[in-house]
């Protein structure tokens, strides 16, 4: 395993131009983290595009004219990087970064760009948009949740830029946690897809806002929906997985977010009878995804499963009271498959991979 990091880790410094510094390193602890040098490079791949206009794919319904104009003009916060929730989560990257890494050489300008976007203006405007009766479900859940990611990173953020962009952010935030009650209310079964609607990734995301929040309703809604949906599971049916265009992993995500939900001992019986092939000697199942066209935005969606894949296996080992080193090592296993690939040269992937590096190598510090 070693050597593989260590092929890997060259590999990415070759990729990357940093032919002496290594990007990321392995910690006493075992965990694969971020080294200033890693942040440096990854900070630049949203600062590219979180001001940059076009190609850009809206998600919008045009129920009038009014919409057909530039997307700036609806969401002049989050109109970059391509679509509206990689903006987001574009965002919460760079905040995460200047938290974790407050000497970044390109901290100025991030801060430049939070406080030209993030303004209490801008985001009265993109409220704007859930006022549509066809929209009012727009971005439903993924961008929603990243949204509510968005705010937990700056409310814990000890600064006064983070206060202010907290503060401006914060209607936005609220209006998303009342809508979430409110469709958890009515959602009759669980959405279990690959992809932006999976329904446990993005309770995980809103239950770590709500907590850190101290929004006591959504995290009751949160704990009923997760209880109600997922409580009796069991054979997680994983080896269909991943699916062509997936990005996330139904089954990991839902074991992820049930150890947040569930008393520990009962989880760690739960996760057992829900994803018994993590409990075997040697864990057979779960080969890191391959993508064979990195300028395709569907097919390249599988290098974030493997990103997406160890964040998870990371939250189960911590949580579990077996085969946790073996569990710790698939997940090594998926961000050794990925790392190389963030930074890949095209667009279909660079303006979101980035989010998900960072959020699979600092989790350990910042999500347990």
């Amino acid at each position: 395993m070693k050597k593989i990091l260590l092929a890997t880790l060259c590999n990415i410094s070759m990729l990357t131009g940093y032919a002496q510094e290594t990007l990321y390193n392995q910690n006493a602890a075992g965990h694969l983290q971020l080294t200033l040098a890693g942040a440096s490079h990854l900070a630049g791949l949203p600062l590219r595009c979180m001001q940059k206009e076009f190609p850009y794919k809206t998600g919008v319904t045009f129920s009038d004219s009014s919409l057909v104009t530039d997307p700036k003009v609806y969401h002049p916060a989050f109109y970059g990087c391509y679509d509206w929730h990689s903006s987001v989560h574009g965002h919460w990257m760079l905040v995460r970064l200047l938290k974790s890494f407050p000497d970044l050489p390109e901290a100025a300008t991030i801060r430049t760009k939070l406080a030209q976007n993030l303004t209490a203006s801008n985001i009265h405007v993109e409220q704007r948009i859930y006022f549509n009766k066809e929209n009012k479900g727009f971005e439903r859940i993924y961008g929603w949740s990243w949204l509510l990611q968005l705010q937990r990173e700056l409310l814990t953020w000890k600064d006064p830029l983070g206060q202010t962009l907290s503060s401006n952010v914060q209607p936005l935030a609220q209006q998303f946690s009342s809508a979430y009650i409110a469709f958890l209310d009515k959602l009759v079964y669980p959405i279990r897809v690959g992809e932006h609607t999976n329904l446990a990734f993005g309770l995980r995301l809103a239950w770590d806002y709500a907590v850190t929040a101290q929004d006591t309703p959504l995290q009751t809604a949160i704990r009923k929906a997760a209880m109600r949906f997922y409580a009796q599971d069991k054979g997680c049916p994983i080896s269909w997985e991943p699916g062509g265009y997936d990005f996330l992993s139904p089954c990991l995500e839902e074991a992820d977010l049930m150890w947040r939900i569930m008393p520990a001992d009962q989880y760690k019986t739960w996760v057992k009878e829900f994803l018994p092939g993590l409990f075997t000697k040697p864990i057979t199942i779960l080969s890191t995804a391959q993508v064979k066209d990195r300028t395709d935005g569907k097919l390249v969606h599988l290098d974030g499963l493997n990103l997406s894949r160890a964040w998870c296996l990371y939250g189960i080992a911590r949580h579990v009271d077996q085969n946790q080193e073996a569990i710790k090592q698939l997940a090594h296993h998926h961000l050794e498959a990925a790392l190389p690939h963030v930074a890949s040269g095209d667009y279909a992937g660079e303006h979101w991979l980035g989010s998900f590096a960072v959020y699979s190598l600092t989790i350990e510090n910042n999500d347990r």
